[in-house]
């Protein structure tokens, strides 16, 4: 498993726009080889940002590295810096790409 983080500085004030820009843009991640899950999460918030971040699980890095080659890429983030333009953001995104090495289920997940 491969888990690919998006984190994102932005501006308090216009944290709805932020989370209604995410909530309704297309994704272009289901169906793709290896796409498992994506989420968008609310971290703290700062005097100066609210930190979010997007986590996206994959089967393998070799299935998120050509995510990040196809069409389906270009087309998820085809406006992705317009917004940056326009003080939605504070400075680019900062990616983190980690590789699962441990994985524990719930009790629950078991049955």
């Amino acid at each position: 498993m491969f888990i690919a983080m998006n984190r994102f500085r932005v501006n308090p004030a216009r944290t709805e726009e932020f989370e209604t820009l995410w909530l309704e843009r297309e994704t272009h991640l289901q169906g793709l080889p290896g796409f498992v899950e994506f989420q968008m999460l609310r971290g703290p918030a700062e005097e100066d940002h609210v930190l979010y971040a997007s986590h996206t699980v994959w089967r393998s890095r070799d299935d998120f590295d050509a995510w990040t080659h196809s069409e389906a890429f270009r087309a998820a983030h085809a406006n992705a810096g317009q917004s940056r333009r326009e003080g939605l953001y504070l400075g680019p995104p900062k990616f983190e790409g980690f590789d699962v090495i441990q994985t524990i289920g719930s009790d629950e997940s078991a049955g």
